[in-house]
């Protein structure tokens, strides 16, 4: 539990230093808006990363076993390549700023899928709550590292050393990995052929023809009203006249807290009520917290009301995640965990991403009050297609593992 807590924040701090954190960097040096816009596009490996995931699930490196070479592999190179950030131009050369970023991107996905693969190979059914739980927090805590304290810290001291310092944070995760203890041992593809071809077929045979598209559907749709929350949340207090250092202390730094403490309890009680009635009820509480939105833009400049609805928006948020997180662990064979739970995430990028785009020209259509029941509303057809895979009054059971014994799967009927 304490690895997974280390390889969450290892795996939270690249993000932020190629994402909000960079474009502050380049606002500061003076480079134009649109410029800064097109820099969005460097994250796309995080969408993209499903594409060489069964590179991870076929071979491994000679260090550390499957999962953990991969680990420490690429958490060396991105200390590099944070560090080489140090000596990018903003304001002169953004050829090499964008290369240098899309490198870090790039490492920081492919970190993802060992990280997502190794939690998923490690703990057992009864763990697999609290370690959603802790690794959410390691990777909320690194965001407050690589957002709110990088941008104090760029306050006094130049962007150069920043991002050495943050380079130097990396470190934390080699000692996870070197803390994390092997997962059992189970036979990988024999083939990179199979490691891509394999992972479809049981995943479709285990759960069926039907009940397969439901669940895809339910990961694209789980999330999409927080999705559409999380994209306008900063515009709108901004424009209800709240300043960016607000926004720093009390959405990032408070906000982040909360998800920690929202997510600790989630891992808590899936323990306790099972995965099917965990989705259920966070589902629900993930939802109606978007209302405290309506209730601030009602309000206005209300600082009390915005530390509330911040905090309630988060912790709901965070208990949403867990069981989340919980949940696509629950789907993935451990044989190839590294691909299936990489396709998987990236549906939920989908929502993130793509569906929620037009979350800002429907806040202008209708402004905000409507607005935020709106992103109440985009969250229930999610929460209807639980009763088809998810019933509420099955009892809470241990999550199925597959993979562990391989003599027990059948993955082409053959038995």
């Amino acid at each position: 539990m304490a690895a997974l807590v280390l390889l969450g924040f290892s795996s939270g701090l690249p993000y932020l230093l190629t994402g909000n954190t960079l474009t502050a960097w380049m606002t500061v040096e003076n480079v134009d808006l649109g410029t800064i816009g097109w820099f969005s596009l460097v994250s796309l490996p995080y969408s993209l990363k499903f594409l060489w995931s069964p590179l991870l699930d076929r071979y491994k490196l000679p260090i550390l076993g499957r999962r953990r070479g991969w680990l420490i592999a690429t958490q060396i190179a991105l200390i590099v390549a944070i560090a080489l950030m140090a000596g990018q131009q903003p304001g002169t050369v953004l050829q090499l700023l964008a290369i240098n970023a899309i490198a870090i991107a790039f490492l920081s996905a492919t970190q993802d899928i060992a990280a997502d693969a190794y939690r998923t190979d490690v703990l057992e059914p009864l763990e697999v709550g609290a370690g959603a739980g802790l690794f959410v927090s390691g990777y909320r805590l690194a965001i407050i590292v690589a957002g709110a304290l990088a941008l104090i810290l760029a306050a006094h001291l130049p962007w150069k050393s920043v991002y050495l310092l943050m380079a130097l944070f990396m470190v934390i995760g080699i000692f996870g990995t070197l803390l994390a203890p092997e997962p059992k041992k189970v036979t990988p593809p024999d083939s990179l052929a199979q490691a891509v071809i394999l992972p479809f077929g049981e995943f479709f045979q285990r759960l069926g023809v039907y009940q397969a598209p439901l669940t895809l559907a339910f990961i694209i749709f789980y999330k999409l009203g927080d999705a559409f929350l999380s994209k306008m949340s900063t515009p709108f207090l901004l424009k209800t006249g709240f300043t960016l250092t607000d926004i720093g202390a009390i959405q990032i730094g408070m906000g982040s807290i909360a998800t920690i403490v929202g997510a600790l309890a989630g891992g808590s009680i899936l323990s306790k009520i099972g995965i099917n009635r965990s989705l259920w009820v966070f589902g629900i509480l993930q939802a109606l917290s978007n209302i405290v939105y309506f209730f601030l833009a009602t309000l206005g400049q209300n600082y009390q009301f915005m530390v509330i609805a911040i905090n309630v928006e988060n912790f709901c948020g965070g208990l949403g995640t867990a069981a989340f997180i919980g949940f696509l662990m629950s789907l993935c064979n451990q044989r190839f965990s590294a691909t299936q739970y990489a396709l998987l995430s990236s549906l939920m990028a989908v929502s993130r991403d793509i569906l929620a785009a037009p979350a800002g020209a429907i806040a202008e259509i209708t402004g905000w009050q409507i607005f935020f029941l709106i992103s109440i509303a985009v969250a229930v057809p999610g929460l209807l297609l639980l009763p088809l895979f998810a019933p509420w009054n099955q009892k809470p059971r241990a999550i199925k593992r597959p993979g562990l014994n391989d003599d027990e799967e059948d993955l082409w009927g053959k038995n």
